[in-house]
């Protein structure tokens, strides 16, 4: 619903995409830009119209606001009044209106909940909703110092039946040593299936089990340093964070709850939740495309999952803004690339620098040691697509490729089914071809990849294939190894690029299941 406006990402013509929903979007006026936007927050206006004032609203009060002209909406039980903001949205009036006068809040999560409103909106905060949340049924056993028993886990009888069993955690010290151990009772959890963050004395361990989010959030009793290790027990779905005491000595308690201690919610309905990291380096690859490198915090244990994204923050004219990016192998042919960084510390980005754009060339501008903030990982893609995979075909539009790296590389290493992986790559020109030469490389070195490139803007001297997305081209390059074989279809890149390529894949009777598009 509420879109940060920006003309650099990602715009209709963009091809940086990452899992989520789709949407359309509308032309803006002139003068209505993101930097307009944040100018008029800034100017003192009163957008509100409540002359600062900030008041409780009812749902009879919230329902009267509900006119392009006086339109309240709200999110996460805060009320803005949005009116002043509807010629700037890129979604349309039309997209804002659909939750005037009411809690917009699961729109707003459907379509792109990692936008950061509260710094877009907070010039047009009217209030909190008047509603007193009611406290959990084990608020008062949550106030309790953790002593190392295993407290109940705040589940409501709905999650319990519907949701994965009760996750539940537990914690054992030596000397030297604290260990907190999460029992998921499930057996397909992995390293990255935990996000661990020790910040200023607290812990706070974020473990996804199926679609839902399990959450320990301890104030630690003692300190402790900053590396720690996790290991993961697959068969029984145990997770264990070893953290190294400050001092050797014997701790009475492990600590106090802090918010959401204990918590298992829908994976939806979770915040977004950022830890800064540094930029180590960062160096061309085509004329306008640079790849990143983030290290992590010492204190961050966090490995994104393959074909999902984090959102980077960036605060720009005083206001946060956030974009959502994938994940790359800081190589396809990492032997080819000397010396390798640990990839547990380290995460990579294939981003393009738009001139004209408000976020990209912030980016671009940062100096080598300084910090982005980098949240959680989000996506729908599952590893599971890939299990028993005979055919697996990539059709990729510019930087749409960057979902396809990580998935290119563990099909070729880790499935051994796969009979062959087909990438077509859409560019303009060849000047626009991100990593051609390690393409051509890994299609010499593994028979079982082949890589062809389409350009619609190709010089004179341009042999291969030309054009845009067609029933032509993909007739002919989706070819399976035999009539019955399992077949896997990824798509990325803009939207028109994306929703033609879905409509004739179908068109060409590949089914839901074997489609995945990665769009935004």
């Amino acid at each position: 619903m509420l879109n940060v406006p920006s003309q650099s990402f990602p715009g209709l013509s963009s091809q940086q995409r990452v899992a989520s929903g789709g949407r359309s979007k509308v032309p803006l006026k002139q003068g209505r830009s993101l930097m307009d936007w944040i100018r008029l927050t800034k100017s003192g206006k009163d957008l509100t119209g409540l002359k600062g004032r900030l008041i409780e609203v009812t749902e009879e009060e919230l329902k009267k606001h509900n006119k392009k002209d006086d339109c309240w909406i709200c999110i996460r039980g805060f009320v803005y009044n949005v009116s002043p903001y509807m010629e700037y949205h890129p979604g349309g009036e039309d997209e804002l209106m659909r939750a005037a006068g009411s809690d917009g809040t699961d729109l707003f999560d459907q379509v792109h909940r990692w936008v950061n409103y509260e710094s877009m909106l907070k010039g047009c905060l009217v209030g909190r909703m008047a509603v007193k949340p009611a406290l959990p049924k084990d608020y008062r056993e949550e106030k309790k110092i953790l002593n190392g028993m295993l407290p109940k886990s705040q589940v409501t009888d709905t999650l319990a039946k519907e949701g994965p069993s009760s996750p539940s955690y537990d914690w054992f010290q030596t000397d030297s040593l604290v260990t907190v151990v999460i029992y998921t009772k499930q057996k397909d959890i992995s390293l990255d299936s935990v996000i661990v963050d020790l910040r200023d004395d607290s812990l706070r361990v974020e473990t996804f089990i199926k679609d839902y989010s399990y959450l320990i959030h301890i104030g630690l009793s003692r300190e402790i340093q900053e590396d720690f290790s996790v290991r993961v027990v697959e068969n029984v779905g145990k997770i264990e964070i070893v953290p190294k005491k400050k001092e050797n000595a014997s701790w009475k308690c492990l600590g106090h709850p802090l918010e959401n201690h204990n918590s298992l919610i829908p994976k939806k309905d979770t915040g977004l939740y950022y830890r800064k990291c540094q930029l180590i380096s960062k160096e061309d690859v085509t004329h306008d495309t640079k790849l990143f490198c983030l290290m992590l915090p010492p204190s961050t244990h966090l490995q994104v999952p393959i074909g999902q994204h984090v959102y980077l923050k960036l605060t720009i004219a005083g206001t946060e803004i956030v974009k959502p990016y994938t994940p790359v192998s800081d190589s396809l042919l990492l032997e080819f690339k000397e010396p390798v960084l640990p990839n547990n510390k380290y995460i990579y980005f294939l981003i393009k620098i738009y001139p004209a754009g408000l976020f990209t060339p912030e980016l671009d501008h940062l100096q080598i040691g300084d910090y982005v903030s980098v949240s959680n990982p989000e996506g729908n893609f599952k590893i599971t697509q890939l299990e028993e995979l005979e055919d697996l075909f990539l059709l990729a539009a510019g930087t749409g490729f960057t979902p396809m790296v990580k998935v290119l590389n563990y099909a070729l290493t880790n499935i051994p089914s796969l009979r062959k992986v087909k990438l077509m790559f859409f560019n303009k020109t060849e000047d626009d071809i991100i990593w051609r030469s390690q393409l051509e490389k890994l299609a010499f070195k593994d028979e079982r990849f082949d890589v062809e490139f389409v350009l619609s803007a190709p010089t004179s001297e341009w042999k291969g294939k030309q054009g845009h997305i067609s029933p032509g081209l993909l007739s002919e390059f989706l070819k399976r190894s035999s009539d019955r074989s399992r077949v896997l279809v990824c798509i990325c890149g803009p939207v028109p690029f994306t929703e033609q390529g879905v409509k004739l894949l179908h068109d060409l009777n590949f089914s839901k299941d074997e489609i995945h598009s990665f769009t935004a």
